[in-house]
Order: C-alpha cells, then structure tokens, then sequence
C-alpha cells in the first residue's frame, strides 16, 4: 500500500517489485490483475484523485513492467511510453499572464509582441493563445516578472522536440524523432512518462532450465547501493537472484578505449573529426537527426555490446544481460539484434526491485572483491570519463595524444557540437557525447541521483588499482577471438 506521500519514484519501485514477485515465484499470471487492489486497496486515494484513476495508472504501469504499451488497443513499440492515465493535461498556453501583473501604462510586453496576442482586460493583460507565437518576448520585457514560461516540463527537456500534445491535451512522443534519453521520463512531475521494461523476460530465462544469463554491470553502478556494495559484492547479490555470472563493463569501457584510441590517432592523421560511439542517444541522435554525419561516427561498439561478444565468444549459448542507468540501451538492444550485443537490457532501478523481490542485499557480501576494469573504464560512466580513457590508450600505444575533444554532458550540448560539425565549423578534432548531464551516472534509470551517489562512488573507486588499460584487456583478447566494430 502506497502512502500519502508518495512520489512517482515509490509508485514505480512498488509496481516492479510487486511485479518482479510474482515473476520469481511462477505466479505473474494468473495473479496480474490483483496487483492494483494490492497496492490500491482503497477506499481512500493515495496520490491521485481516486482510486480508480490510481488503480489504472498502476494497471498501465504493471503492462509497461511486462514490456508491453500502457494501452492494450495501441501496439507502440518505442521504449520511451506515455502513460495516459497519469498525463495531467499540463496548460497547452505556454505564456500565462499572472496576479504579479501591474497593468502598467509603459504596456512594455505588449509593445514587444508582434503579432497583436496581447490585449489589456480588466485586471491584467491577457495573451490570446490563438495569435501567440511561443517568442517569449513579452515575457523577457515585462519589468514585474509577470509572464510565466509554463512550457510542459517533459517537452521542454526534450533535445530533439520529439513531444507534441493531442486534442486532448495528453503527451504524443514521436517515435521518428525520439532518442530514447530518457530525459522526459526524469524531468515529467507526474510520472507519466515511463519506458517498457525486459524484467520479467530476464526473470522468465534465469527460472527457465539449462540457460546460461550472465549479468554486464555498467561502470556507474559503483555507489548506487551504497558504500558497502563493492563490485564483488554486487556479483554475488547478481549470483544470488540466479545469473550465472556478471562482468563488469567497465573492462567494456576499456576495450572501447584502445579501439577507438586506434581510430581517432588514423582519423587524426587524415584530418578527419569524429564522434564517440557508446552512448546509445548520442548515436540514435546522430542516425535520426544528423544521418550525414554517420561517417563521422566511430565504428567501435559500445563497451556494453564488447563485453556481451567476449561473454559469446566465451559461451555460445550465454544470454547476456546489461544492467547500468539507461533506458537509451533499451533500444540499443532492439536495434542491434544478431550482432553479438546484449539480449536484454535493465535499468539500476529495475536490478534494485528484483534484489528486493528476493530479499537479496548486496551489502551481505562484502567479503569478495572484485576488479575487472581499470580506473579509466570505471570512470567511463563521467562525462569526460570516455576522452580521459582513449586519451590514455592512445599515450599507450604510442599514438599522438595532442587531441582536442568537446566533451558534450547533456542533449543540447551534444545537438550544438553535431551542428558545428555538420557545417564545418567545429574547431576541436573529436567530439565525445553524453546525452545526460554528468554523464551516465546521471542516467534516469539510476536508483540514487548522481550528487547522493557520488561520495560511496568515489569511496568505492579510490580502493582501484592503478593498472592500464592495454594490459588489462590484452588476455581477453588472446583468449578469446570477437570484434570491436560494428560493421
């Protein structure tokens, strides 16, 4: 049962726990359409207005916990999903006249509008929605402050404008157009965004018989359980649901490194400019918004889908899992089917639910440790984290490492630096992008927000050894035959 308190984050952790139960147990089933009177027992409602508006929403929520769309009637196959219940309607009026409004004879917002959207009522100014622009001018020259920019929250932090309104005012993502970032989920305050989850898909294989799934443990998981939860201690909690095994993919991080090391020192000596390639929205927004600079965009795999093709070549019949903060990966793994990539993907807050669902804490196991990576491939998760770690492979190699690199943290920075070099104007030689701000540890899948994270991060990190990254991937390399590149 919800409190009264609560936030978008404690409905979604209760709906995939609740899910991730049943799952475990074989019982999902038949006991699905339970799970909203479980957790909305009534009569009183919780966070909505009723209890039958709530029941829905976590109705919706339990589909999208079983990888399907929020609405049975609408086959979406994009992983980012409106849940249409829980869309407030936010006001469609993007400037709204407020009581701050002095109705001043200067009349400076309605000097400054350009298409005659404002007018002077009784008490205050009004905007006409039909004639505004969205130009923002009257509300830049109002000297009270009286014009409020209620752009929907969702919309405004999307970097590719891939969300629009219907008639009725709910929330339309446009699949062509979305990257699947993840930032509309983060920043909407009534939890009506959402993306469909590979949970009870990896639940179903770890309780299936004979099958080998191994967990990818992304390099920005150190710290999202706490201090205690080493490495090692996150294998065996990872062991413990059921998987055979988990790696960590900062040794991906790694293995990235010296490859695209290798490609940007020939790049560099043709005077070619070129992007980094293992964040998943930096490349969906290069393929959907800038397809021409593709050319541009290394041909190294994503540390994710390097360490899924060691895992393969080590076991051809293993199922690989990525678990790490983006919900962008999600798609990486629909998009890339057959390549050796990962066959699932989870976020931290999905891992997190399925611990609970079983009673598993990985601050139980602190004993082991565990050190797959090295310090670069570990800090892969940072923004600046991947330019630091070729940077170094490249100082390894014996390759020139007097590069300059816009290091892009967030959607629109990275958007700004494609746009540069689309026009031949980007002054630096590489461009690593991040579609979240601070980088993957910063992801919307995370279980803690980067800042409550980053001390048992930096704690857990300063316990590395100091090795290189050549050295650390060379007998993987030996061992095992598998390749680097995309194509």
């Amino acid at each position: 049962m919800f409190r009264e308190d609560s936030t978008i984050g404690n409905v979604k952790h209760e709906v995939l726990k609740a899910v991730a139960k049943l799952a475990f147990e074989g019982r999902l089933k038949e006991n699905i359409d339970k799970i909203p009177y479980d957790l909305i027992p009534g009569p009183q409602a919780n966070f909505r207005c009723c209890i039958y508006r709530e029941r829905e929403i976590i109705r919706q929520r339990v589909r999208l916990a079983q990888g399907k769309a929020p609405s049975a009637d609408k086959d979406n196959k994009n992983i980012v999903q409106v849940i249409p219940a829980a869309c407030e309607g936010c006001p469609i009026t993007r400037y709204i006249v407020t009581d701050n409004c002095q109705k001043c004879m200067g009349k400076k917002c309605q000097q400054a509008c350009n298409f005659g959207a404002i007018s002077m009522g009784r008490d205050r100014a009004y905007i006409d929605p039909a004639k505004c622009k969205e130009c923002g001018k009257c509300s830049q020259s109002c000297p009270y402050n009286a014009i409020a920019d209620l752009m929907r929250p969702c919309k405004r932090s999307c970097p590719v404008d891939a969300i629009s309104m219907d008639e009725y005012g709910i929330v339309k993502i446009d699949e062509e157009k979305c990257i699947h970032c993840g930032s509309c989920i983060k920043d909407c305050p009534f939890g009506a965004i959402a993306d469909r989850s590979f949970m009870v898909d990896v639940i179903n294989m770890i309780n299936a018989e004979g099958l080998d799934v191994y967990a990818m443990f992304a390099p920005a998981g150190e710290g999202q359980f706490g201090s205690e939860a080493t490495m090692g201690a996150m294998r065996k909690a990872i062991r413990e649901l059921g998987f055979t095994d988990m790696y960590e993919v900062s040794l991906g991080g790694d293995m990235v490194a010296e490859s695209e090391a290798k490609e940007w020192a020939e790049g560099y000596k043709e005077g070619k400019k070129m992007t980094t390639s293992c964040c998943p929205a930096f490349v969906n927004m290069i393929k959907k918004h800038f397809p021409q600079l593709l050319e541009n965009m290394s041909t190294t795999v994503s540390p994710m889908a390097a360490v899924s093709r060691m895992i393969k070549a080590m076991n051809p019949n293993a199922v690989t899992v990525f678990i790490g903060p983006c919900i962008a990966k999600k798609s990486e793994v629909i998009d890339s089917i057959g390549t050796g990539n990962a066959d699932y993907a989870l976020t931290f807050e999905e891992l997190n639910c399925m611990l609970e669902a079983k009673g598993v804490n990985p601050a139980d196991y602190r004993e082991e440790e565990l050190q797959q990576g090295s310090i670069y491939g570990k800090r892969f998760g940072n923004a600046g984290g991947v330019t630091k770690a070729v940077v170094q492979a490249l100082n390894e190699l014996g390759e020139c490492s007097d590069v300059k690199v816009r290091q892009c943290s967030g959607g629109a920075e990275c958007k700004k630096a494609l746009m540069f070099l689309k026009v031949g104007k980007l002054p630096e030689d590489f461009i690593e992008g991040m579609a979240c701000e601070g980088g993957c540890v910063n992801g919307p899948g995370s279980v803690r927000p980067e800042l409550l994270a980053k001390k048992d991060r930096e704690a857990l990190l300063a316990k590395a050894d100091d090795r290189e990254i050549v050295p650390t991937i060379t007998p993987y390399y030996e061992e095992y035959k598998f390749s680097m590149h995309r194509k």
